[in-house]
């Protein structure tokens, strides 16, 4: 609590003690929101139709989705399938030149055995109902022709330790796991977990896909 300023010494203090106060005021006010936006919450806007139709994207921001990232919820408990997470570029994106963060949905936890058939996602050998898509859409690799290598998702893959298999809701139009691999967890800055634009669509984002079997991968994780 600031101590009170006595009158006995009110003629010592400087004409421009106000724009010294309003000088700290400001600097505490940009370290505060430089400290939330590093280590709890940042505000983000969605480039590209990726993950459409949950989030509307475009390269004009000011018709694009607007998105609040948790980025504190990690920090205590571990990534779902269902999240929809913005991520840093892994070592093959930064391979192809990619700079800016990705946002996409996890699809794939630690330890499951993920794999592509008739343009549905299986995990562990039980087919993924993904509520989300609004329709049937085929996820195939067909969209990775751009891709350098062999499509990662080409073949029955188990994903590693503390990985995530990640898709875009568009498949049809999303550069995603199924090129380039998984994204590790230290890749992850957090979870989209609110959209507060456009202001008719202010609201939470989350939607967990159905998965067919009593326990996943990642229940047996959190056993271990």
């Amino acid at each position: 609590m600031q101590n009170p300023v006595s009158d006995r010494h009110s003629n010592q203090q400087p004409d421009n003690s106000w724009f010294f106060e309003l000088g700290k005021t400001i600097g505490l006010s940009i370290v505060l929101a430089l400290s939330i936006r590093t280590f709890v919450a940042e505000a983000r806007w969605i480039p590209s139709g990726s993950m459409e139709p949950t989030l509307h994207g475009t390269p004009n921001q000011w018709e694009a989705d607007k998105i609040i990232v948790d980025k504190l919820s990690y920090k205590f408990s571990i990534p779902q399938r269902g999240d929809v997470v913005v991520f840093s570029p892994t070592e093959e994106l930064q391979k192809e030149q990619f700079q800016d963060a990705f946002i996409k949905r996890i699809i794939g936890l630690p330890g499951d055995k993920v794999e592509l058939r008739g343009g549905q996602v299986y995990i562990n050998d039980k087919p993924l109902k993904e509520k989300y898509l609004n329709e049937p859409k085929s996820t195939s690799v067909d969209v990775c022709a751009s891709a350098p290598t062999q499509p990662f998702l080409s073949q029955t893959k188990t994903i590693p330790t503390d990985s995530y298999l990640v898709l875009g809701d568009n498949r049809g139009s999303s550069y995603d796991s199924r090129c380039w691999g998984v994204v590790p967890r230290e890749n992850i800055i957090g979870r989209a977990v609110l959209r507060f634009w456009p202001l008719n669509k202010v609201g939470g984002i989350d939607e967990t896909p159905l998965y067919n079997s009593q326990e996943t991968s990642q229940d047996k994780i959190k056993a271990e």
